[in-house]
């Protein structure tokens, strides 16, 4: 490991999800202490929960004044709840991840780890390099697509989400050219510079990260793929797609934002 150290803020973007931050941010905390930062925080940005997700954090930040909670004013949005953490983070290096706790701790340490070896570059968490996998893998190499597809339908998760996931990005791969096998992670730590509000304000959902890796490439920072295996969520409902409807208007502006990239390059 290096002998770097980092300060790092990390957002996690949320709306009822209390039951999974319950789990989620004991577990970041843990894991933080094993890995290269130097001092944290962890910024829940609030898009209107009506959960007990403010009464949980309260709680949390009584025995860590490392947690702390933003409630925003403006229209939910997922990009911008982002871009909110990012704007009133402590520190020089950010990452982001889903609240749902699908994106596991563990997986922060690695992250953090690989950032501290490389540190001008930005880290995505990937389900498409070597050693990551989908919704629904429980073994790397040995779970099918379709066993997978069992798998999430056993759990809270939305089948139509992580179909949509794996095949948009696909598509967006071949649209784009991209050599980033994972255009639609949104678990990524960098320094907070490379991260510019424009990207967010032009974006409805998920889409902000095509946007924003076709950003990074287009002025040639650095980008390293690490990979990970998304879990499913325990608690709560998807957001992704829950229906063929919400699944065509979630890819609607994922194509548009590569075509829009493409002509760009």
């Amino acid at each position: 490991m290096s002998n770097n150290l980092i300060n790092l803020s990390i957002i996690l973007p949320t709306i009822n999800e209390s039951k999974n931050l319950e789990k989620l941010i004991p577990g970041i905390v843990s894991e933080l202490k094993e890995s290269s930062v130097k001092e944290y925080e962890i910024l829940v940005v609030d898009d209107g929960s009506t959960d007990n997700t403010f009464s949980l954090i309260k709680t949390l930040s009584e025995s860590n004044e490392n947690i702390r909670i933003k409630a925003r004013e403006d229209e939910p949005s997922l990009p911008m709840s982002i871009y909110d953490g990012i704007s009133n983070s402590k520190y020089e290096y950010v990452m982001w991840l889903d609240a749902d706790g699908s994106m596991p701790a563990k997986t922060i340490k690695e992250l953090v780890n690989k950032q501290v070896m490389h540190l001008n570059s930005v880290i995505i968490g990937s389900r498409f390099v070597s050693g990551g996998g989908y919704k629904g893998i429980q073994d790397i190499g040995e779970t099918t697509f379709f066993e997978a597809v069992q798998n999430v339908r056993k759990s809270n998760d939305s089948v139509f989400g992580m179909v949509a996931s794996t095949l948009f990005n696909k598509l967006l791969i071949f649209l784009l050219s991209s050599k980033v096998k994972d255009l639609t992670s949104g678990f990524i730590v960098g320094r907070k510079e490379n991260f510019k509000k424009e990207i967010f304000e032009i974006s409805s959902y998920g889409e902000y990260f095509v946007y924003l890796v076709s950003d990074l490439v287009q002025n040639k920072k650095s980008i390293i793929e690490l990979g990970y295996v998304c879990e499913t969520r325990m608690h709560g409902q998807s957001k992704t797609a829950s229906s063929i409807l919400q699944l065509i208007s979630r890819g609607i502006p994922y194509i548009r934002a590569a075509i829009i990239c493409r002509r760009k390059q």
